[in-house]
């Protein structure tokens, strides 16, 4: 009974070190996103159920996965950094023969899903945000320049563009207005995030903003791009894709992510970075749970 007990539980602690390659708090906020996209691109009213089923398992599957390649590629560097050397590959709690394997059937079976049960265009747009993600901003972007998560945020802002692209079989302008919007939150979103680990990612050898250009340059563009992002948010009710209920949680959202901004550029101090990151996924949260309930409102 003692070695089924040890049996099950070295199995269950392998399950959850799995689980956790895949970034699942990340993956939920992807997977939403990509949720909110099937809904507002649906021609029809509600999009098919089964089509979103199938949308939301295969892009949730290659989302893991990506991840999976992530911390595979950045064991090392994860090592080495405070908020990530728990992850189970610095701890070996998983080699990383079974990681790339993982990682592999994992993504795998989501193309597949895609492919078979949604259409070919969304599981190449998904395979391309893969490639982007684990290949071109992993190996290429962070490690070389501090602008890697402004290039790199290309693949992050994707996933409403999947979703629309699943239960409609096109990308339409309205679906790029998502991406843009995702496109302009992360820079601030993870400025915000990299300011309170500043020393974490120059153990690391990463040039992150504040490593490179210092916290003063970093908190001025974390405001920047939170205008920026304010103004891209307008972009749906300038184009009719949404209405005054969106325009009102927007403006009321958005001015709160800029106080936030101000703060940190003129009162700075850790605790308030990690309260502006975490708002920032709240923000998020907010702003497409907005888009989907406006878009059936009947105006």
């Amino acid at each position: 009974m003692r070695t089924f007990a040890l049996a099950h539980d070295a199995t269950t602690r392998r399950l959850r070190a799995f689980y956790v390659l895949t970034k699942p708090r990340v993956n939920t906020l992807i997977v939403f996103c990509a949720v909110i996209g099937m809904f507002l691109g649906a021609p029809d009213g509600l999009p098919d159920a089964m089509r979103v089923f199938a949308a939301t398992l295969g892009i949730a599957c290659v989302a893991g996965a990506a991840a999976a390649m992530n911390c595979l590629v950045e064991q090392q560097i994860d090592a080495r950094m405070a908020r990530t050397r728990g992850r189970p590959l610095p701890r070996g709690e998983l080699g990383s023969v079974e990681v790339l394997a993982f990682a592999g059937v994992l993504g795998g079976f989501g193309l597949s899903v895609l492919h078979q049960a949604v259409n070919p265009l969304t599981m190449w747009l998904t395979l391309a945000t893969f490639v982007g993600y684990a290949v071109v901003y992993t190996l290429l972007l962070k490690p070389r320049t501090p602008q890697n998560i402004v290039i790199g945020g290309a693949s992050g802002a994707m996933p409403p563009v999947l979703g629309w692209a699943a239960v409609s079989g096109d990308v339409t302008a309205d679906a790029l207005l998502l991406f843009l919007i995702i496109f302009a939150w992360t820079p601030p979103h993870f400025w915000a995030l990299a300011l309170y680990r500043t020393e974490d990612y120059a153990r690391a050898g990463l040039p992150m903003l504040p490593v490179t250009h210092g916290a003063e340059y970093t908190r001025l563009s974390v405001l920047l791009y939170t205008l920026i992002l304010f103004a891209v948010t307008l972009l749906p009710y300038a184009t009719r894709m949404s209405g005054a209920l969106y325009l009102a949680v927007a403006v009321l959202l958005g001015a709160r992510f800029i106080h936030y901004a101000w703060r940190l550029y003129r009162q700075y101090s850790d605790a308030l970075a990690r309260r502006t990151f975490r708002y920032s996924i709240l923000y998020l949260f907010g702003l497409f749970a907005a888009l989907l309930v406006d878009h059936y409102l009947p105006y």
